[in-house]
């Protein structure tokens, strides 16, 4: 497994990892398949190529089988902050520790990149799995956001943590 930045060039694999994770796990996203499926590979490109955010992937031999993204905030009194989002990995390739080498990469760029003190992220309430990961990283609860979202007349509740670098 080796983890690398994810480049521009990388927007159609990148794309078809983030669409898979939207229709397969929607409550775990507060975007939607159906909001990004129109999206073309030139917003995905963008995205890539932003300089306040950074998008890990997670290769198996040349194949994308996870991603995650560290996200600057851009707003002065903010900028001692970054949160990580868009967190998933394939079934065929999880309880491998695929994902916690991938957040690795990613605490280890917010260590290294000057200002920022504290990583934030919000996993959905259900998801023991991902909870226990980010607790073991020492990411800690400070909140939960009831209702966060509403899926299909459903609310599902998101936890709120904090990793203070």
């Amino acid at each position: 497994m080796e983890i690398r930045e994810l480049e521009p060039h990388h927007a159609a694999r990148y794309r078809k990892i983030r669409l898979e994770a939207l229709q397969q796990h929607p409550a775990a996203y507060s975007s939607s398949y159906e909001e990004e499926v129109g999206f073309s590979s030139e917003h995905f490109e963008r995205l890539l190529a932003s300089s306040h955010a950074v998008t890990f992937g997670a290769f198996d031999q040349e194949q994308l089988v996870g991603v995650v993204t560290l996200s600057m905030e851009t707003r002065v009194k903010l900028q001692h902050r970054a949160n990580i989002v868009a967190m998933y990995v394939r079934p065929e390739s999880r309880r491998l520790g695929v994902a916690r080498q991938l957040l690795r990469e990613a605490i280890a760029r917010a260590r290294t990149t000057s200002g920022i003190e504290q990583l934030y992220l919000s996993v959905t309430s259900g998801n023991i799995s991902a909870k226990r990961l980010y607790d073991s990283l020492g990411f800690r609860r400070y909140g939960t956001n009831p209702g966060a979202m509403k899926i299909d007349g459903a609310y599902h509740d998101d936890i709120l943590m904090v990793l203070v670098l």
